[in-house]
């Protein structure tokens, strides 16, 4: 495993993808999409059960309870919430909470 280079803050992917998105269940199956204008890779996870990654910059995934996170390049392009019944966000008070953080590697 490589290791950083003294002085240097973060981990080669935080420098590749310095900005942050975490999704919050809210105890009601939910989908997502995220669309960057960049790179977007899933955190402490395997994608292939959690979320899945369409194109370099788009990710569509599920969630009921718990955090995901992500880390990308870019800037946010699009965040669209669906609860079970279909209904978008801000119309539906169960669709998940999105905390977008740019500069997170930063730290």
């Amino acid at each position: 495993m490589a290791r950083d280079a003294p002085g240097q803050n973060g981990t080669e992917t935080e420098r590749k993808l310095p900005n942050l998105v975490t999704i919050v269940g809210r105890g009601v199956p939910s989908n997502y999409e995220i669309t960057v204008d960049g790179e977007i890779e899933m955190m402490n996870a395997d994608h292939r059960e959690e979320a899945t990654i369409i194109s370099g910059g788009t990710v569509e995934g599920s969630i009921e309870v718990g955090v995901q996170r992500y880390r990308f390049s870019g800037q946010m392009a699009n965040v669209r919430l669906v609860d079970w019944n279909g209904i978008e966000a801000p119309d539906s008070p169960s669709t998940p909470a999105v905390n977008i953080e740019y500069g997170a590697a930063k730290r």
